[in-house]
């Protein structure tokens, strides 16, 4: 393990790299891989404890440190606590990347690849991490995907967990992923019909705005021909706090100026920045099971029959055909889509675990469906669920929900 250590206004940033296996538990593959944690102190607080950070995603590396203005805005909350471990998850930031130069794997080096990239093989970093820092136990902090991998964590290695703190991020256990994305549609039809009420002229402008991308008349900066299912897309900023903002400004921008076109490629999700968050974000619902392109194969017929229906997290096939950053990982996401995932949850052991904290659950989390979260939720009765409509499946950014959830671990009564 490499140590090296910087200081950003009144933090102290300790960047720790520890080499580990690819592939846990096959001792006969040599591969490895880096992965980093920045543990990040304030003044006074060397001898706090550590709240390890799993992001959300798949494939995001965890945020960078800053003050004055803090960022993560829940940092301050969490600092007043712990000592705060920002892993990047294997294949994110620094943590050996993942990205353009691994196509040279070819299609089914790729897929194979990504298959020890999963949240199975995270805990066993976090587990070396921990390890490498000395401590026999630490806390987790755990948003959306970060939230399904504590979940492992709790199924496999419940003892090394102190505080858990879970935010838009209890997975439906034991369920097949069509079931997820069924739910999740009910979720976005909600979430759309909702956006019309509160602003009526916008279904006219979005259905304008779907008939000039289906003649092909919206490209974007970059090249790529904006496609129908790419436009509806954009349902993903309505389940976050404030992106509907982002929304409501496109639909009032002139959809053949420049403004419109630069602020839409922004806007829209799964870019190539992040290749794995496309390749395998359907893997992070597949408890046991393959998903075999779930989101395209349980689309209602009202979504199909209204273009107006804006989708969430829900990736689509034909966008290899219009997506040039996408257009190269077609072959190796085919083959991914036909994995067959292992069980990442032990209901059993979960129950087991006495794992003690609190979890933030978004009544209408259009991501993590509220229903399967209160299942999940009754394995742990340890844990305190925060049930909240005052956040959207981003809440934790807001820096108010973090505080709350450390109050609820600690029995304290909230005001």
């Amino acid at each position: 393990m490499t140590v090296t250590t910087r200081r950003l206004a009144d933090l102290r940033i300790d960047d720790h790299t520890v080499t580990l296996p690819l592939v846990w538990g096959d001792p006969t593959d040599a591969r490895a891989i880096d992965v980093h944690a920045a543990v990040v102190t304030r003044e006074g607080g060397d001898d706090l404890p550590y709240l390890v950070f799993l992001q959300g995603g798949p494939g995001f590396e965890a945020p960078p440190a800053f003050h004055a203005p803090t960022s993560p805005s829940w940092l301050d909350g969490a600092l007043a606590h712990y000592r705060v471990v920002l892993l990047d998850q294997r294949g994110t930031g620094a943590s050996t990347p993942f990205g353009d130069d691994d196509l040279a794997r070819g299609a089914e080096g790729v897929a194979e690849y990504v298959t020890h990239l999963r949240a199975d093989a995270i805990v066993a970093d976090a587990e070396a991490v921990r390890e490498s820092l000395g401590v026999e136990t630490w806390s987790v902090l755990g948003q959306s995907f970060g939230g399904f991998t504590i979940l492992h964590y709790l199924s496999t290695h419940a003892d090394s967990l102190d505080d858990v703190y879970i935010t838009g991020g209890l997975s439906a256990v034991g369920r097949h992923p069509d079931e997820v994305y069924a739910l999740t549609y009910d979720k976005m039809r909600d979430a759309s019909e909702r956006y019309y009420r509160r602003f009526p002229g916008h279904r006219d402008a979005m259905r304008d705005r779907l008939d000039l991308a289906a003649s092909g008349g919206i490209v974007l900066p970059g090249g790529e021909v904006v496609s129908v299912s790419r436009l509806r897309s954009l349902g993903m900023l309505l389940g976050t706090n404030d992106g509907w903002q982002t929304l409501y400004g496109l639909l009032e921008t002139d959809p053949r100026s420049n403004a419109f076109r630069y602020d839409l490629a922004r806007a829209l999700p799964f870019s190539a920045r992040n290749p794995l968050y496309f390749l395998f974000h359907e893997s992070s619902y597949a408890d046991g099971h393959a998903t075999r392109w779930s989101a395209d194969r349980v689309e209602p017929d009202d979504f199909l029959a209204d273009p107006t229906l804006l989708t969430g997290e829900h990736v689509r096939r034909d966008w290899f055909d219009t997506v040039p950053g996408m257009q190269p990982w077609r072959d190796a996401a085919l083959r991914v889509a036909d994995v067959e995932w292992p069980r990442l949850y032990d209901a059993d052991a979960l129950a087991a675990s006495d794992a003690g904290g609190a979890a933030a659950v978004y009544t209408g989390d259009v991501f993590v469906p509220l229903e399967f979260s209160l299942e999940t939720a009754r394995l742990l009765p340890g844990i305190t669920p925060w049930i909240t409509s005052e956040h959207e499946h981003n809440g934790l950014r807001a820096g108010d929900v973090l505080p709350r959830l450390i109050d609820l671990a600690r029995g304290r009564r909230m005001r």
